[in-house]
């Protein structure tokens, strides 16, 4: 029996794992581009990382009469190195940065949702109530796709926490959302029924892994400007406060927000790990 078992097992592996790579090669019979009138989602473990990495793809969503909502992990109030900061002032500059990129991009605040778990400590977070917020948020906006960090790239498999706990949480969520035996209370308190996404569209993904690339060239000094209003976790904010930019350290940012930015075929784009949604 045992044999027979392990045997079963090493089938399904092998399946999955020949089904990940087809995922891998496939062609998209559509280009995210091109979406309308859909709901998309975004999961964050801070704010800023929705804009660093998908800032260009979401301004090019929200410009076709997509509907944008950015949930958001963590309150960032850990990440400064002034030593004059307090955390309680920090999650507050951290939130008016974040709506005001957003604004830039057109994203209004009422489209932000606050988790508000401190920064550096998502994984003591209780794991079931933080899966069940997430699933929660699924179930609740029914989105045509979620944006979410690639739980397969080992930066976050092994490094920074937070962003090993929303990867790895979202990902949870997503496969529970369809269930309804998985947080009944969201049917029976709430109203929210089951939900299956169609569709997840992973960022920050190992090289090897990116499968899709978004032309952001037009939109790319839009991406710059939001990104620029994160000021607090740029040089030299980050070491002294200061709420906003001289000249010639904006010109600064620019210039190595600009570097940063990866291209392809000469334009900038924005990569992805793009998958259907129960993979």
């Amino acid at each position: 029996m045992r044999n027979l078992v392990t045997v079963a097992a090493l089938a399904l592996g092998l399946c999955a794992t020949k089904a990940w790579a087809q995922e891998i090669a496939k062609p998209w019979p559509d280009r995210i581009e091109d979406w309308k009138g859909k709901t998309i989602v975004v999961f964050a473990p801070h704010p800023d990382d929705d804009t660093f990495y998908c800032g260009g793809t979401l301004a090019k969503l929200v410009k076709n009469g997509n509907k944008v909502i950015i949930a958001i992990y963590t309150n960032d109030n850990k990440g400064s190195y002034d030593p004059e900061m307090t955390s309680e002032r920090l999650a507050r500059i951290r939130k008016a940065e974040e709506e005001a990129a957003c604004a830039v991009l057109v994203i209004p605040k009422e489209n932000l949702l606050w988790l508000g778990y401190d920064d550096g400590e998502l994984e003591y977070a209780p794991a079931k109530t933080l899966c069940g917020q997430a699933t929660r948020i699924i179930r609740q906006y029914r989105p045509y796709a979620i944006f979410s960090l690639d739980p397969g790239y080992p930066y976050q498999r092994w490094h920074k926490s937070d962003h090993r706990m929303a990867a790895f949480n979202t990902v949870d969520a997503v496969r529970a959302a369809p269930f309804h035996l998985y947080f009944p209370e969201h049917l029976l308190a709430d109203g929210f029924q089951p939900y299956e996404v169609p569709e997840l569209i992973f960022y920050d993904a190992a090289e090897k892994d990116v499968n899709y690339w978004v032309d952001i060239q037009d939109v790319a000094e839009q991406k710059i400007q939001a990104a620029g209003k994160h000021v607090s976790q740029w040089p030299p904010s980050s070491q002294k406060y200061r709420p906003d930019w001289t000249t010639e350290d904006y010109q600064q940012f620019v210039a190595l927000a600009g570097s940063l930015q990866p291209k392809k075929d000469g334009h900038f784009v924005e990569p992805y790990r793009r998958a259907i949604g129960q993979y």
